[in-house]
């Protein structure tokens, strides 16, 4: 069985942090969405992922992750020039995937469930495709689902009126069949080609279809607000309250839970957290920080009050005017 994760959209509601930076390298509790999207793979003991991406990002994403090959798991990049929908980058997919069946994720989900239901839908069960479902209140913001008697009988892609409040999550398995499904199908309204029409094309043909429901939670990292919520989830679930990198240099900060520093960082008489996520080589002196997050090498000095659910960008820089302010309360290092 092999992997593809979906890392090609341009993610234009993150708008500017995603201009210059991918989508699916944006940390979470400083670790990259597509670091996630990894280990869940290999929790299935996956060892072959493709990996969609623009050719622009192979460069930003191959300084992260490496060129080839990341602790056992072999990687490979998959171009989709243009955004045209999920089916087209599964059919971008097919000389990687060849007959072998697939587990399928979305770079920019975070899934707390394990993905076990979905490789034993098709590997022990037999079934042709298997999806993760999972009950949002704005159901018109998502791939949708009809279900009937525990089958799933329709798919539709934000429906303006939708049959139920069972979304897909943006987890899914499936043998070779759903590479006829992808060439099947016309685009959508919003002129892509969808893998909810795909799915649809499996029922139609009376392809076996399962699914399973999410009970532990997922979040689509999409909007700046999302983003903030999933930082502090990860956050919260981390083993240490407060997690610093042991080459990071810490003088006179207070840090107050649940906070995480990257590796190389530089922090001066700061407060930090809670709710704050310090992305590798980032400096901060003379800063307050709650429910932010800090991206690589950004560097912030002596700014006013309290920076509060922030995003700093890449090698962004913000500085004001030196005070005598210091870290002079709580917990110090």
């Amino acid at each position: 069985m092999k992997g593809l994760i979906l890392c090609a959209g341009k993610g234009t509601r993150l708008y500017p942090i995603t201009l210059s930076y991918p989508k699916t390298l944006l940390p979470v509790a400083n670790v990259p969405l597509l670091q996630n999207c990894i280990d869940k793979l290999a929790e299935l003991e996956i060892t072959e992922i493709g990996i969609v991406i623009h050719p622009s990002q192979q460069p930003m994403i191959e300084e992260v992750l490496g060129s080839g090959s990341l602790m056992g798991i072999n990687l490979q990049y998959i171009y989709q020039h243009e955004p045209k929908g999920i089916s087209d980058a599964v059919h971008k997919a097919q000389p990687f995937i060849g007959g072998d069946a697939f587990v399928l994720l979305l770079g920019d989900n975070l899934i707390r469930q394990p993905l076990s239901v979905l490789k034993e839908s098709l590997m022990v069960h037999g079934h042709d495709a298997s999806l993760l479902l999972a009950e949002v209140t704005s159901p018109g913001d998502f791939g949708i689902a009809e279900v009937q008697n525990g089958r799933i009988v329709g798919l539709e892609e934000k429906p303006a009126q939708p049959k139920s409040n069972l979304a897909v999550v943006g987890a899914y398995a499936f043998k070779s069949s759903i590479f006829e499904a992808v060439t099947s199908i016309a685009p959508s309204r919003r002129g892509e080609l969808e893998i909810t029409d795909a799915i649809q094309w499996l029922i139609d043909q009376r392809y076996s279809v399962a699914y399973d429901l999410c009970r532990k939670g997922s979040i689509d990292v999409g909007t700046f607000g999302r983003w903030l919520e999933a930082n502090r989830w990860l956050l919260d679930e981390q083993s240490e309250p407060v997690t610093i990198h042991e080459t990071a240099v810490v003088q006179n900060c207070r840090f107050i839970p649940p906070v995480t520093v990257g590796h190389g960082c530089f922090l001066k008489d700061s407060i930090i957290g809670p709710y704050v996520s310090v992305s590798s080589g980032a400096m901060i002196e003379q800063c307050h920080l709650e429910n932010s997050i800090v991206l690589h090498q950004a560097r912030l000095q002596h700014l006013p009050g309290t920076i509060r659910n922030q995003f700093i960008g890449f090698k962004a820089a913000l500085a004001g005017i030196p005070t005598e302010r210091s870290a002079t309360k709580g917990d110090k290092m």
